[in-house]
């Protein structure tokens, strides 16, 4: 159990039995000895072995170490990878979205000014002894009144959201 994760930890680090040798100042030939279960190292290599390999000796004496476990790192980062591109192709569309949006509305709230300007407010010369007609009257003029004090305060803050919003090169 020992030598099978000496192994496996030391290729979960991408150290040969080389590089492993030469940091526990040892020969090559005592790392494979301890791979291939023929030696075992003493306590104090033990603890050096830990130490070198950054893993507890509760997990050098424990259970086997599966060789998998760089490979399922390697599977949850490419879908790490896969959702951070969705999130991204997510966030540029609603950006893109957003942005036609407020662009929508600009031309929306400029129809309306043209559409007013033309008009030149004609219900002011309606005769308003009929009931329904003072009633549409009263109507178009709430309607005039509230747009020609609201629009411009939207139609700046759409301005700056299509500034905002617009693609970054």
């Amino acid at each position: 159990m020992l030598n099978e994760n000496i192994k496996a930890i030391r290729k979960s680090k991408g150290l040969s039995q080389e590089e492993l040798a030469i940091k526990l100042n040892v020969v090559r030939q005592t790392v494979s000895k301890w791979e291939n279960g023929l030696s075992v190292p003493d306590s104090e290599m033990l603890i050096s072995i830990s130490e070198t390999l950054e893993t507890p000796v509760s997990i050098l004496l424990g259970e086997t170490i599966d060789e998998s476990a760089a490979d399922d790192l390697k599977a949850i980062s490419e879908k790490l990878e896969i959702i951070n591109l969705q999130l991204a192709q997510s966030k540029a569309s609603k950006r893109k979205l957003l942005h036609w949006a407020l662009i929508s509305l600009c031309a929306i709230i400029i129809a309306n000014f043209a559409f007013l300007l033309i008009m030149q407010s004609p219900y002011l010369s309606w005769d308003y002894s009929n009931p329904e007609t003072a009633v549409a009257g009263v109507a178009f003029h709430a309607y005039e009144w509230i747009f020609v004090r609201l629009a411009p305060i939207v139609l700046i803050g759409a301005i700056v959201g299509v500034i905002l919003t617009r693609k970054k090169k």
